[in-house]
């Protein structure tokens, strides 16, 4: 399928309530064009560029495999990129950064999840992890995050590597944490799965390690946070009691902007570049996936809520119990 091409002028809808003496404002999210990898059954675009590269996930609508995808600036997608250890039909590329190294993880016929990197038509493996690793995020320096099954205390818990050091966290009161993204200043953002109701929440991760968590928007049953910017402008998604699933976007926790592409019921923002660019997906009313290019304007937006308070956090979670994998979101 041709791109298309909306230049739609979008009204997004601003959620937090404003702080005493401010008036909230309406932020703006331009839908520039939406495409479709060749022959796939489903388009998910993951990350974005500076120079407006993305990269991202489909499923071949021949084959029904999970490969990974980059899209050129001028619209032009790559073959399909699949890990050659790949013997499971499973390949994800999740992250890429202006150096244009990707990253991702790949299954095996074992059911092991395993991290790679990709630079120069050359994978290599990467893993923390004897049974699940994922990387999902890198930054220009080349730092990256992701997460992994902890050999040792059998808890998901989230990483970033920062300048080769490998530091794992959780949030104190998750099951589950995944590390989505890692900015230039090594701040970090993602989801974690709470062990009280077991829902997902958002959280961001500052660059000395203190953990900012619940991060909702009012009425969610399910938030995920996929990316932040250098400005650490954050894009994601959230669910609601009727099941719709709305793109999310904040300069600060508490003042969102839910995003919804016209006559869909299911809009995801996943990554976002220093410039505002933003890709993600929607899916149509025959349930397939197309991914989108956007752009924000954030100079609408209320004065930001600096109410919620970060919550230092060093070790990760000592927990022995065992739970459930998450398995990343797209």
């Amino acid at each position: 399928m041709k791109p298309r091409h909306l230049f739609v002028q979008i009204l997004a809808v601003l959620v937090a309530l404003p702080l005493a003496g401010t008036v909230a404002r309406a932020a703006t999210i331009e839908v520039m064009e939406t495409f479709d990898y060749p022959g796939a059954l489903a388009t998910q675009p993951q990350k974005i560029t500076d120079h407006g590269l993305i990269t991202g996930v489909f499923i071949d609508a021949a084959t029904g495999a999970t490969e990974g995808f980059f899209r050129s600036r001028n619209g032009t997608f790559s073959p399909p990129i699949v890990e050659p250890n790949d013997d499971a039909l499973f390949t994800q590329l999740r992250g890429v950064n202006n150096k244009r190294t990707f990253c991702g993880n790949y299954n095996t016929s074992d059911g092991i999840s395993h991290g790679f990197f990709l630079s120069d038509r050359v994978f290599t493996e990467f893993d923390v992890s004897s049974v699940f690793t994922v990387v999902l995020g890198i930054n220009n320096a080349g730092d990256f995050s992701g997460s992994f099954i902890n050999d040792s205390t059998g808890v998901q818990e989230g990483f970033v590597d920062i300048g080769g050091n490998l530091i794992n966290f959780a949030v104190p009161v998750a099951t589950n944490t995944l590390a989505y993204q890692v900015n230039n200043s090594n701040q970090a953002a993602g989801y974690y799965i709470d062990g009280s109701d077991g829902l997902t929440h958002g959280y961001l991760r500052d660059s000395d390690g203190n953990l900012t968590f619940p991060i909702d928007p009012p009425g969610s049953t399910g938030t995920i946070l996929f990316g932040n910017n250098d400005s650490n402008w954050v894009v994601g998604r959230y669910s609601d009691a009727s099941g719709i699933t709305h793109g999310l976007f904040f300069m600060t926790p508490g003042d969102f902007v839910t995003f919804d592409f016209p006559d869909s019921f299911f809009t995801s923002l996943n990554g976002i570049s220093r410039q505002g660019w933003i890709c993600g997906r929607y899916t149509d009313a025959n349930g397939i996936d197309h991914g989108i290019l956007a752009k924000v304007n954030p100079h609408d937006t209320a004065t930001p809520n600096r109410n919620q308070i970060a919550v230092p956090v060093k070790p990760a979670n000592p927990r022995p119990e065992i739970p459930r994998v998450a398995v990343p979101a797209s």
